[in-house]
């Protein structure tokens, strides 16, 4: 009767616990919102998407005009002794001279061999790159938090695992004090109860430890306050729908790692088109409006003003450079085909990736329909050695391995939940379409 009640009791407190904090609970989606606000390194990321699209304009890339202002007074004293033409010396100690000149100047390269519309497209192709770069950094990040929201559901489940074996193991300890109290049992049998209790209680602290400890990471990478507590969804619920050609050709077009190599391919393109300009002549115009006035004490003409346009046009073009040219030309190919091999490389690796992802996944799908059965079986076991146990028909040995054949069916169906989900996040990361 006292067990019955202890049982009652701590059910009672496991159900008001759970009540309590049940609204402090933290589904994954709400994990996904606060790292996509606060996570440093989607900041970062963000950030710089926003310098490449500042980046973005005709001005940097060299397509407009660019006007200047300037202004320049000059002064000096002198002592000055001129001769003449006709043979006369004029002097001046201390003569004063000074020249003010003021205006505004436009340089405008017309045309560069196409190098500025090039050098447009590539300031396009940085900004796309950018944002295959957040897209990737998203991806990373909120792949991570999941797999670590998903680590604390099945860390959670192995608490409660824990637990009913440490009720399980009191229960023992108290028959066969009881039974021993009657003569019906030897003291080494309360003993090996007692030892067994207390290294459930070993594991339980243990597991208590880590639970606590992965808290505090999901915190850390929602960067958020490192003591905030929170309730995870007591169950893993794994897609068991996904295909494999599916997530290959989602992985061909929507995997933003793949899509910076072919971004950069298409950089590497644009850079040689850039070079090659440099084999045509480049032509400029220029213009102005300028405002001068000098003096003088000493001199022909003692004061001058003058004001007025200005314009001209010019062209160079490079005859010989030491073969510079070419060897850039040939050094921007070989960087053309390098970004080729970099896209092959990548495609390989993805598909492998994939693959074997895959595997794993079918794999834990497989497992779990199997430890199902598994705990099923160990549950029933148990409870059938409980009665037993109870009125004293097998010994302590059976009554523990029933026991650990128990929790270890829990974990192991915990394990491939865990497993199963983690496989199903990366695939969906490789592919590009992770929920967020």
């Amino acid at each position: 009767m006292q067990t019955k009640n202890r049982i009652c009791i701590l059910l009672l407190f496991v159900g008001g616990f759970t009540f309590g904090i049940a609204q402090e609970m933290l589904t994954v989606d709400e994990a996904v919102k606060i790292a996509l606000e606060n996570n440093y390194q989607i900041k970062t990321a963000r950030n710089d998407l926003k310098i490449d699209e500042l980046g973005v304009s005709p001005g940097q890339a060299g397509m407009l005009p660019t006007v200047g202002a300037n202004l320049t007074d000059n002064n000096s004293v002198q002592s000055l002794t001129q001769i003449r033409n006709d043979g006369t010396i004029q002097e001046r100690d201390n003569a004063k001279n000074s020249s003010f000149n003021y205006g505004v100047a436009l340089q405008w390269t017309v045309f560069d061999g196409f190098s500025m519309f090039a050098n447009y497209e590539q300031l396009k192709e940085t900004q796309k790159l950018g944002e295959a770069e957040l897209k990737q950094a998203i991806l990373t990040k909120v792949g991570e938090i999941m797999i670590t929201y998903y680590d604390l559901v099945q860390q959670q489940q192995q608490l409660s695992a824990l637990d009913s074996t440490l009720l399980i193991s009191e229960q023992r300890v108290e028959l066969a004090h009881n039974r021993f109290t009657i003569g019906k049992a030897s003291k080494l049998e309360v003993l090996n109860a007692q030892v067994d209790l207390n290294t459930d209680r070993t594991l339980m602290q243990r597991q208590q430890e880590l639970y606590k400890n992965t808290k505090t990471q999901l915190n850390e990478q929602l960067a958020r306050d490192l003591k905030d507590d929170f309730k995870v969804i007591p169950e893993i619920f794994v897609d068991q729908k996904l295909e494999l050609e599916a997530l290959e050709a989602k992985v061909a077009e929507e995997n933003p790692q793949l899509q910076a190599e072919k971004i950069n391919k298409r950089i590497s393109e644009l850079e040689l088109k850039q070079i090659k300009a440099a084999r045509y002549p480049s032509v400029f115009v220029s213009s102005g409006y300028n405002i001068a006035n000098s003096k003088s004490e000493l001199g022909f003409t003692t004061s001058s003003d003058s004001k007025g346009f200005s314009y001209g046009f010019g062209a160079s073009l490079n005859l010989f450079d030491g073969f510079n040219q070419t060897r850039n030309e040939k050094m921007s190919k070989v960087a053309l085909q390098n970004a080729e091999i970099a896209i092959s490389q990548q495609e390989q690796e993805l598909a492998s990736l994939v693959n074997t992802t895959y595997q794993t996944y079918l794999t834990n799908i497989s497992l779990i329909e199997l430890e199902e059965k598994n705990e099923a079986i160990a549950k029933e076991n148990l409870d059938i050695t409980v009665e037993k146990y109870r009125i004293g028909i097998i010994p302590t040995i059976e009554f523990r391995t029933a026991q650990l054949n128990y929790i270890n069916a829990q974990v192991r169906l915990s394990n491939a939940k865990f497993q199963a989900k983690v496989s199903e996040i990366i695939l969906k990361q490789l592919a590009g379409n992770l929920e967020i």
